[in-house]
């Protein structure tokens, strides 16, 4: 069984982060930002591992591993910014939140 060429996980992961690229530069939502940055994280993840398996060690794993625990941070504070900025504005627009500039 034939395996599959690293290109393949390198072009999977590059339209995952550009996917993620377009959510952040597009929408105007606090949890599509979220979500966005997440998927720009998986594709650094997929690197990460692809990488990995290709040069046959586990640094890439490891690394991908300490960036899921990032990831779960990220999203910790980021949940917590998005309840602030409904609780003063009824709203998740990020555009609207320009009173909480100091």
């Amino acid at each position: 069984m034939a395996a599959v060429p690293v290109q393949y996980y390198l072009l999977l992961s590059a339209a995952v982060f550009c996917t993620g690229l377009f959510g952040i530069l597009t929408r105007r939502n606090a949890l599509m930002f979220l979500i966005s940055v997440e998927l720009m994280l998986n594709a650094a993840n997929i690197n990460l591992v692809a990488f990995s398996h290709y040069h046959g060690n586990l640094t890439g794993q490891t690394f991908s591993l300490f960036t899921l625990a990032l990831a779960a941070a990220e999203v910790a504070v980021g949940i917590g910014i998005i309840l602030v900025l409904y609780r003063n504005f009824n709203d998740v627009d990020v555009t609207q939140a320009t009173t909480m500039r100091w």
